[in-house]
């Protein structure tokens, strides 16, 4: 039989001092030296801490945040994972991500939650739908997983759009990915984050870095709030920020910062079981395992590092959702927020060596910095390590611009409608 509690007992057991939680990594006081210091805690950062130790020996390694694990971009996002990319170093870095993600919980020892629910792109015309077929060719030569869906089969799997005859844009079909998904983003960093503390990586909060120490053309370590710290070699993963913390070693990189904003409505019962994108405008939405739905487009278009989006782009983002999902206009929204992006002319990533002796930059994401989290870190490790790049990043070097070898793939965070 089970035990019975009077109201008095659970109240005694309720009010009876409990152990503290043990913290999930160690914070330990900065050193006055280390042989990598890798500036920003986000999920890049801390992946690369985390395979310079595991996968290179490397653990004299300290990770410099300037607030608090999980307060930048990591935080901040849609949380979607995919690989549907078309360009060569493209795809194989994507689908390598995306490998590590459908292994990532094991490896860390922490549930990051990951979902493989599926993305479909949702086609507004013919010629889109031919697009798309391109595409997915593409993708399973490259032994990635696509399926073309014509209107019938997407109104199975999707029968919350609007597929009337009086739709602005008329529904065609869509490409499905069956692998893509979700991760909880939250988790991400608090796995890295446990998992490089255990292996001997200081983690260090509150940490702002306020200049570089150069010997020359070299940089020997950076300046903080706590003091100066001296290093071998310095990273930077730091998403919209990289631009002035690059100016600070003399580099001027060609990227600009820009707030994306991400929205969530009130929970509601499940009813989204993929991740939806639209062919019409750039939009994306999921439903969060709370019931909420979570979604977001385009940047708001002007440079800033605000973290405050503005009232026009949550219009036109409220109109995407309107118009490709009907539902949508009976939900309460309960709060945005938004992230600072850093966006490259032909909107793919740095991951490399710079001009600058000793610095390293990982950098320029756009609107695909999440997905990309684990093989970032494991390349821009590699990249610190060797003083080379892996296979998977080398087409992400700075020169690329300069001798014409962009990476600039249409619609690199969705395939937008165009008239």
């Amino acid at each position: 039989m089970p035990k019975s509690y009077s109201i008095f007992s659970i109240l005694r057991h309720a009010l009876r001092p409990s152990e503290p939680w043990p913290e999930a990594w160690a914070k330990p006081a900065p050193k006055s030296n280390y042989d990598v210091i890798i500036i920003g805690g986000g999920g890049h950062g801390l992946a690369t801490a985390y395979y310079l130790a595991k996968n290179h020996g490397i653990t004299n390694v300290a990770v410099l945040e300037k607030s608090y694990i999980g307060s930048g971009n990591v935080g901040r996002n849609t949380t979607i994972i995919r690989s549907n990319y078309m360009l060569g170093a493209n795809t194989a870095f994507f689908e390598k991500s995306l490998q590590l993600w459908e292994g990532l919980s094991h490896d860390l020892d922490f549930n990051c939650m990951v979902s493989h629910r599926g993305q479909i792109v949702v086609a507004v015309s013919p010629g889109q739908m031919d697009s798309f077929a391109r595409r997915g060719n593409l993708m399973r030569l490259n032994g990635i997983d696509a399926e073309l869906l014509d209107r019938k089969e997407l109104e199975k799997e999707l029968p919350y759009l609007d597929y009337s005859k009086h739709a602005r844009f008329p529904i065609w079909g869509g490409i499905h990915q069956r692998r893509a998904g979700t991760v909880r983003h939250d988790a991400v960093a608090w796995g890295y984050a446990r998992a490089a503390s255990a292996l001997g990586v200081h983690i260090i909060e509150d940490c702002e870095v306020t200049g570089m120490v150069m010997d020359g053309n070299k940089v020997t370590g950076v300046e903080t709030n706590r003091g100066r710290i001296l290093a071998g070699k310095v990273g930077i993963a730091v998403a919209g920020h990289s631009s002035h913390v690059a100016r600070m070693a003399g580099l001027r990189l060609p990227v600009e910062s820009h707030i994306l904003q991400a929205f969530v409505t009130e929970p509601v019962k499940p009813m989204v079981h993929h991740v939806v994108s639209w062919g019409a405008e750039l939009f994306y939405l999921s439903q969060s395992d709370k019931g909420g739905m979570v979604f977001g487009g385009h940047i708001d278009g002007f440079n800033t590092y605000t973290q405050r989006g503005q009232f026009f782009k949550i219009r036109d983002v409220m109109e995407c959702a309107v118009s490709l999902m009907p539902f949508m206009s009976r939900l309460r929204l309960l709060r945005h927020w938004g992230g600072i992006m850093d966006m490259t002319p032909d909107g793919s990533p740095f991951i490399c060596k710079t001009p600058v002796d000793g610095l390293y930059l990982n950098g320029g994401w756009c609107y695909q910095g999440f997905k990309a989290t684990p093989a970032s870190g494991l390349t821009f490790a590699h990249t610190i390590a060797n003083d080379a790049p892996h296979d998977l990043n080398a087409a992400f070097a700075l020169d690329r611009l300069m001798k014409g070898r962009e990476l600039d793939e249409h619609g690199i965070g969705n395939w937008t409608y165009k008239q």
